[in-house]
C-alpha cells in the first residue's frame, strides 16, 4: 500500500477514510475502544500534504495503524479496558507511538484487550468481548454446521485470542494496515495465530517499554501484528533502538534491514523442541507442525530434535513472578493521582479500598492478591526467589540448544484453534492463561524473540499459526527464515464480506501484501 500512496494510486486521506468506514461497518468486532477519527483524518492530511510536495517520510507515511488500549497516546484516552482508567488520558506518548507517528503513521484509535492485558481471551475487559473475524468469514461459514435449528447463529462466534485481541482483529478484518500489542506471556503471537495475522515478539530490550502501562516489567514488550512477514520487518526498524526512557532497552543503534528472499535453506538447523508435544495439543496441529518440519527437511535444512527440559515448570514459574510483579505495578493505582476515585470517605484507607474493588477486576485482584501472598516475608524465598532460579535454568536450555549450532527453534503457537466464545468462558482466567501461553511463555522467561506464521486453515476453517523462536537479538534470521516459511505455505486471505462490501481497489493490492 505504500507503493500505491507513492505512485498515487490513493491518497493517505483516502485510504484513512476508507479504514473509518470499515471500522464502523466492522463495528460488531468490537476490536477498537476508541476511534480517534478527527486526529486520523488531521494525520493523513499532513501526509498528503508530504507526498505532495514528494517528501514523504518513508515506508510508514501515510499508512494506518491501531495501538493496543496500554499504550499510552496524548490526547486519546487510554483505558487498560478497566474501570480504573476510565476517562484517562496520558499527557504524553509511550516511545513506541511517538515512533510512529513520527515515522508518518496514521493512528486511527485504541484497540480491546483483556483488563490491563491479564488474560488469553480478549474477553475479559470492561468494554466486553473481541469477536474474531474468521467468524464471519467464507471459510469459516462453510466448515460450521449449527448444532441444531434453533441454535442461536450469534451464539456461533469464536474468539481472537488475547490480550492484544483487539489489535489482531483489527488487522485481520482490514480495518489497520499494522497494530501494536504488548507480549508478555504471549499475548501478541497467541492472537495473531487465532486470527491468522503475522505476530511478533522481539527480543527484550529491543523496543522501549517507556509508555506501555507495565504488567510485568522483566517480560514485557511491545509486540507487532501485520499481514505478512516483510511489514513487521519494516515497523520493527522504526521502533528499535535506545530509549534513555527505558534502561532496558539496548545501548547500541539498531539498523533497519529488508529481508532477503532466502533461496537455499542448506545451511540453515531447525530445532524442534519435544516438550512443545504438550498435553492438550491438537493432533491437527500436530500433524501441521511435522508437515513443518518435513517442508524444511525437503528443502536441505537440518532438522533436529532438541530438549529443553525445563519447559514443564515454565507455567507455575511464570505464575508466581508474573503475579509478584503484577501485586507490585498495580498498588500505582490507589484513587490519588490519576484514574478511578471511589466517593467513600471514611478514611484514606477505606477509600484506597473500595477504589481498588470498584476498579479491578476479578481478574486483577485475584492476581494483586497472590502476588502479595509470594512475596510474603515467610514465602519470599520459596516462592519468588526459587521461582527467579527456575527462570534462569529456563533461559539456560535456550542457551545451550542455540550454542549447540540450532538456529531457528519450529513450535506451534497454540494447542488448537480458536475456541467457541461460549465454550471459552466455561474455565476462569487463571485456568485458561496457563493452558494457552504454555506454548509461548518459555520466550518470554529467556527474553528470545518470537514469530507467528499463519500456516494453514483447520477443518473448521479457522487460522492455525506456527512459531519461530531465534537467538537473542538475531531478528533478522529469524524473519529471513519466517519469511521464507510464509512463502512456502501461502497461508489464504480471509473472505469477509464486509470488505468486499466497501472495496474499491485498495483492498485488492492487500491480497498481494497478504498471502495469495
Amino acid at each position: 500500500v505504500s507503493a500505491a500512496l507513492k505512485e498515487g494510486r490513493v491518497t493517505p486521506t483516502e485510504l484513512c477514510q476508507r479504514c473509518l468506514v470499515l471500522i464502523k461497518s466492522t463495528k460488531f468486532l468490537n476490536a477498537y475502544i476508541t476511534v480517534a477519527e478527527e486526529t486520523a483524518l488531521k494525520q493523513a492530511e499532513e501526509s498528503e500534504e508530504r507526498y505532495k510536495r514528494g517528501q514523504p517520510l518513508g515506508t510508514l507515511d501515510g499508512i494506518p495503524i491501531a495501538v493496543k488500549d496500554n499504550f499510552n497516546t496524548a490526547g486519546i484516552e487510554t483505558t487498560c479496558a478497566s474501570n480504573m482508567l476510565k476517562g484517562y488520558i496520558s499527557p504524553y506518548n509511550a516511545t513506541v507511538v511517538q515512533k510512529l507517528l513520527d515515522h508518518g503513521a496514521v493512528l486511527l484509535g485504541k484497540t480491546n484487550l483483556d483488563e490491563f492485558a491479564m488474560g488469553s481471551g480478549s474477553t475479559d475487559g470492561v468494554f466486553g468481548p473481541v469477536r474474531n473475524p474468521w467468524s464471519y468469514s467464507k471459510q469459516y461459514k462453510e466448515k460450521s454446521v449449527p448444532k441444531s435449528l434453533s441454535e442461536d447463529k450469534e451464539s456461533d462466534w469464536v474468539i481472537t485470542g488475547g490480550s492484544s485481541g483487539g489489535s489482531a482483529a483489527a488487522v485481520s478484518s482490514f480495518t489497520c494496515f499494522a497494530a501494536l500489542g504488548s507480549d508478555t506471556g504471549g499475548s501478541t503471537r497467541n492472537p495473531a495465530a487465532h486470527c491468522g495475522v503475522v505476530g511478533l515478539k522481539p527480543t527484550y530490550g529491543l523496543i522501549s517499554r517507556h509508555g506501555l502501562i507495565p504488567l510485568v516489567n522483566s517480560m514485557d514488550v511491545p509486540g507487532i501484528l501485520t499481514r505478512c512477514v516483510d511489514d513487521a520487518a519494516v515497523l520493527l526498524g522504526s521502533l528499535a533502538g535506545h530509549d534513555p526512557k527505558d534502561s532496558t532497552t539496548i545501548q547500541d543503534d539498531f539498523k533497519p534491514f529488508e529481508l532477503p528472499n532466502l533461496t537455499d535453506v542448506s545451511k540453515l538447523s531447525i530445532g524442534i523442541p519435544k516438550e512443545y508435544h504438550a498435553p492438550g495439543l491438537s493432533s491437527e496441529i500436530l500433524a501441521l507442525w511435522s508437515k513443518a518440519a518435513d517442508l524444511f527437511k525437503n528443502a536441505g535444512a537440518k532438522v533436529v530434535e532438541v530438549s529443553l527440559p525445563h519447559t514443564r515448570y515454565s507455567i507455575v514459574c511464570y505464575h508466581v513472578l508474573c503475579t509478584a510483579e503484577v501485586a507490585s505495578n498495580m498498588a500505582r493505582f490507589d484513587g490519588l493521582e490519576y484514574g478511578h476515585r471511589s466517593d467513600m470517605k471514611d478514611s484514606t484507607e477505606s477509600m484506597y479500598a473500595a477504589t481498588r474493588r470498584e476498579g479491578f477486576n476479578d481478574v486483577v485482584r485475584g492476581r494483586i492478591l497472590s502476588g502479595n501472598y509470594f512475596l510474603l516475608k515467610q514465602n519470599y524465598e520459596k516462592y519468588f526467589v526459587k521461582a527467579q532460579k527456575v527462570r534462569r535454568l529456563i533461559a539456560n536450555d535456550f542457551l545451550k540448544v542455540f550454542m549447540s549450532g540450532v538456529d531457528v527453534l519450529l513450535t506451534p503457537t497454540t494447542l488448537s484453534d480458536a475456541a467457541p466464545y461460549t465454550e471459552f468462558i466455561q474455565e476462569d482466567n487463571r485456568t485458561r492463561s496457563a493452558q494457552d501461553d504454555i506454548l509461548t511463555q518459555a520466550a518470554n522467561m529467556a527474553g528470545l524473540p518470537a514469530i507467528n506464521v499463519p500456516t494453514a486453515l483447520s477443518e473448521r476453517g479457522l487460522p492455525v499459526g506456527l512459531q519461530f523462536i531465534g537467538r537473542s537479538f538475531q531478528e533478522k534470521q529469524l524473519l529471513t527464515v519466517a519469511k521464507w516459511f510464509e512463502k512456502q505455505v501461502q497461508f489464504p486471505v480471509i473472505e469477509l464480506e464486509e470488505v468486499k462490501r466497501h472495496d474499491n481497489g485498495v483492498f485488492q493490492h492487500q491480497k498481494s501484501a497478504s498471502f495469495s
